[in-house]
């Protein structure tokens, strides 16, 4: 045996050994970038997971308000149908009691003063339930949001848009329109008031 295959017998242990651990230098390489890349995907999965349950509660929280919300509503107006219902009994009550001579016979005293204590009590009670009634002065700015015009009146005596006469009063239930008040609006020479404030 040469001296060249005594050398290369004996460094063919050591060159695999060299070679084995570059193997496995590479293969460590590799393998750790396949960890930073799987690292790097989970984290934007619990990125994507993170924002899709942060939206998912507040959409749940607003779908808790809504229905609080709700569940408020219909408390505050479930008599709104049965109130308009009634305002017809109260305009009648009204009407009747307007349609009374100022001097009542004795025998029908009594009759008119009970049509009067019952609109009372109507009224009273619609109160105690939230219905409170609008009803404007002559002279009062015309509101939009209250009124209702049915008629203009021609007058000089006051400035155009105001309230002349009440043909029926409104009501509110809360703080929502359950009936605006009907209204005859003045019209004349005078400078308008401003009926959109």
């Amino acid at each position: 045996m040469s001296e060249q295959e005594k050398f290369e017998e004996e460094q063919t242990p050591e060159l695999d050994a060299a070679n084995d651990e570059a193997e496995q230098h590479e293969e460590a390489a590799v393998s750790e970038e396949n960890e930073e890349s799987l690292v790097e995907k989970l984290q934007g999965e619990v990125g994507e997971l993170k924002d899709r349950l942060l939206r998912t509660m507040a959409e749940m929280e607003n779908v808790r308000r809504r229905a609080e919300k709700d569940k408020a509503d219909a408390n505050a107006y479930a008599v709104t149908g049965f109130a308009r219902d009634m305002l017809n009994v109260s305009d009648n009550l009204r009407r009747a009691l307007d349609s009374m001579p100022e001097e009542v016979a004795d025998d029908i005293k009594a009759f008119s003063e009970g049509v009067e204590m019952t609109e009372r009590e109507l009224l009273n009670t619609l109160e105690r339930h939230g219905i409170t009634k609008v009803s404007p002065e002559v002279g009062e700015k015309f509101d939009h949001k209250l009124h209702q015009a049915m008629f203009e009146v021609p007058t000089d005596d006051h400035p155009t848009g105001t309230v002349m006469q009440v043909v029926a009063p409104g009501y509110v239930i809360k703080d929502r329109l359950l009936r605006p008040a009907m209204v005859g609006v003045a019209k004349g020479g005078t400078p308008k008031v401003d009926t959109e404030a």
